[in-house]
């Protein structure tokens, strides 16, 4: 691995520390400046326990001050970020392109993993995400802006649709707003040849996650399933593999 690629996947490790903190204080409504401190005992953490994956490692998944456990979430979404960090670097080179597709792929870690945990999508994430999404197409050049809106109308309007048969059929909800406004967001970044891909693509991992937690008895055939994480995941592979998949699904545009 040259200097380059060493320094691009730290710089995701130290950006990964920092969607922790958004991860956990976004979705109480803490602000996300100041001091981390422990959230069980409430004492500050000193700075060097901070330091990304080597903290964890050296604390061995408990708090310096009480002795708790930390969670492997804290690792692994600094590994993840990193690592996206450097796949993104490999694909784009150190251009303003990447620099948009890491906000992209940063916003997708974080709203996985708070809809994981809390299901829910906050609206900070994905309406701005809308906005950045129609206005980085100025800068990665890939699609057009019509492709961007018509992305954005699409990906709203067929998770609404979806949403509202399901509802009307079962009197339950099946995909909730913020499932709505991720997909158009997805759709501004990547264009509306992107969705019917990261439809297909998510309901397929959501179909094998949730068959195998009730074959596991892990949940029931009623239990909700947050799809954040399924969107996020699809994007992300259309966003590096998009070379492949469109010929496979739209042959006739993409011979």
């Amino acid at each position: 691995m040259d200097a380059h690629s060493i320094f691009i996947f730290v710089l995701g490790l130290i950006f990964g520390s920092f969607f922790n903190v958004v991860i956990y204080r976004m979705p109480e409504d803490k602000s996300l400046g100041g001091r981390s401190h422990c959230r069980h005992c409430k004492k500050l953490i000193p700075w060097f326990f901070n330091i990304p994956i080597l903290g964890f490692l050296y604390l061995r998944a408990r708090t310096a001050c009480c002795g708790k456990r930390l969670s492997w979430q804290y690792p692994l979404v600094e590994l993840t970020t990193g690592l996206l960090f450097l796949c993104l670097y490999h694909a784009f080179g150190l251009t303003w392109t990447f620099a948009a597709y890491a906000v992209f792929t940063s916003s997708l870690i974080v709203i996985s993993v708070i809809d994981f945990h809390h299901q829910i999508i906050p609206d900070e994430l994905s309406l701005s995400g809308i906005v950045l999404g129609f206005g980085s197409i100025f800068i990665t050049q890939n699609i057009s802006w019509s492709s961007s809106l018509l992305g954005i109308l699409l990906g709203g309007g067929t998770f609404y649709a979806i949403a509202f048969t399901y509802e009307w059929f079962t009197g339950r909800e099946g995909l909730g707003g913020g499932d709505v406004k991720l997909l158009a967001m997805l759709g501004a970044w990547l264009g509306v040849h992107s969705i019917l891909i990261i439809v297909v693509l998510s309901t397929f991992l959501g179909s094998l996650v949730g068959i195998a937690l009730i074959a596991f008895g892990q949940k029931d055939s009623k239990g909700a399933i947050p799809f954040g994480p399924f969107l996020a995941i699809a994007a992300l592979i259309f966003l590096f593999f998009q070379d492949e998949l469109l010929p496979q699904f739209y042959p006739l545009i993409y011979p």
